[in-house]
């Protein structure tokens, strides 16, 4: 082989050197290049979920925003928020005070004592029952349920003054009335089920559009802000014009109670 031919040999392959050298250049570069755009893209990817997280987290919830809501008063009610209860006859000269929260276990286990004497009582014109409902077991045990059932109790007040105290009897009742720490009242269904059980209630359309609507949570906050400023700490609390009575366990420790207190 000529000295001529190995030169221009040796040439060739260090130019074809060159060029695969270049080649994986050009290689690294674009790969390089596309680690960093997957990068980017992840990072702002991961920075929008964050902004997202952020900006859900920050929004007002539901009873944020019915807070702030068309306050709608039910029919029945008067005050200037609505947030007066009475129910009874207008000649009734003396008035029961009830302080009661819906989710209360001891409050089911006094309606289911001395609920049906309480509507006898009003119905035979004994006296006026005043009705103030609260929501702190929400905060207490957390949910919903408190202030989901007392803007049901709305609805159904709008419905009649009879309506309303049967609806309360039966979520107290016994086979409806949840744990305290089972928030079921702040499912709209089972407060319709519960419903179905009082005849003014079932297969009322305006009723049921109430309760899934929320028409009420307004006014349910405004009647809780209307225990808060009362004074009273506990449920269930009863006073009879404005006098505080010991809440009995029996109907007929109710009726002894509340006769002492007529009298007073």
């Amino acid at each position: 082989m000529s000295s001529r031919n190995s030169q221009a040999n040796k040439a060739a392959a260090r130019e074809r050197l060159r060029a695969e050298r270049e080649a994986q250049a050009k290689k690294d570069k674009i790969r390089r290049q596309v680690i960093v755009g997957v990068g980017v893209v992840a990072a702002l990817g991961l920075a929008g979920g964050i902004a997202y997280g952020v900006m859900k987290a920050n929004e007002p919830d539901h009873w944020e925003k019915a807070a702030k809501a068309e306050l709608v008063k039910p029919k029945n009610t008067e005050g200037e928020d609505g947030t007066t209860v009475v129910v009874g006859k207008a000649d009734a000269k003396k008035t029961l005070e009830l302080y009661e929260d819906s989710r209360c276990p001891a409050c089911a286990a006094f309606e289911q004592a001395a609920g049906e004497q309480i509507k006898k009582d009003v119905d035979a014109g004994k006296y006026k029952l005043q009705y103030v409902g609260a929501t702190f077991i929400d905060n207490a045990v957390k949910g919903e349920g408190s202030k989901n059932a007392l803007s049901a109790l709305g609805a159904a007040l709008n419905v009649s003054p009879e309506a309303f105290l049967q609806y309360k009897g039966a979520l107290y009742s016994k086979e409806q009335h949840p744990e305290e720490t089972d928030d079921s009242f702040a499912k709209d269904d089972y407060l319709l089920k519960v419903a179905d059980t009082v005849p003014a209630l079932k297969g009322n359309a305006e009723f049921k559009k109430a309760v899934e609507d929320g028409t009420y949570d307004r006014w349910a906050l405004e009647m809780s802000k209307a225990f808060d400023k009362s004074g009273v700490k506990g449920t269930p609390t009863l006073k009879m014009d404005g006098k505080k009575i010991d809440t009995p366990q029996t109907a007929e420790q109710f009726t002894a109670a509340i006769d002492k207190a007529l009298q007073g």
